[in-house]
């Protein structure tokens, strides 16, 4: 191999967040799946999906999608019509709090119908305050392209409280 060939090799950020892409590929939400890893020390120690609990039938299951049959006139909000568990909750319910003590959580969100990124993704509020008490340091979440991403300091969601100024993070 020549000297000037360039490395081609993939950053690491864009390594884990391919494979919190591929894990969003078990999801079974008609509307948009997300896929999550947990990595600390270089080492992924969880991941998860969005999908209905365990033993419960999942939307794709069922051929519609319960949040817009029960509830058509919300489009923020909702969770209690929801089937799935989100793909953050799905990891940190993998792993024990000790091992996730300062990790690095990596999220990546898809539309089904467009099979597009989802704009502005983030964690919605339950989330964040799961990702708080879980003790992990980083949140790093793919944007519109395969290049683009953004990282969030958990600790700014503690020094930051978006409900005490009353602003909807989802």
């Amino acid at each position: 191999m020549s000297n000037n060939v360039k490395n081609k090799r993939i950053d690491k950020i864009n390594y884990y967040l391919d494979i919190a892409e591929a894990v969003s590929e078990r999801g079974t939400c008609l509307r948009k799946n997300f896929g999550c890893i947990i990595v600390k020390n270089d080492e992924i120690i969880a991941t998860g999906y969005t999908g209905a609990p365990r033993g419960r039938k999942n939307c794709i299951d069922l051929g519609y999608c319960t949040k817009k049959e029960k509830f058509p006139d919300i489009h923020h909000g909702g969770y209690d019509a929801c089937r799935s568990v989100h793909a953050e909750q799905n990891a940190m319910l993998s792993v024990a709090r000790r091992d996730m003590i300062d990790s690095t959580m990596y999220l990546v969100g898809k539309r089904v119908d467009t099979k597009e990124y989802e704009p502005g993704a983030n964690s919605c509020q339950m989330c964040r305050k799961m990702i708080i008490n879980a003790g992990i340091k980083e949140l790093i979440v793919r944007g519109k392209d395969k290049k683009e991403y953004m990282k969030v300091d958990v600790k700014d969601w503690i020094n930051k409280d978006d409900l005490l100024e009353g602003k909807n993070t989802y």
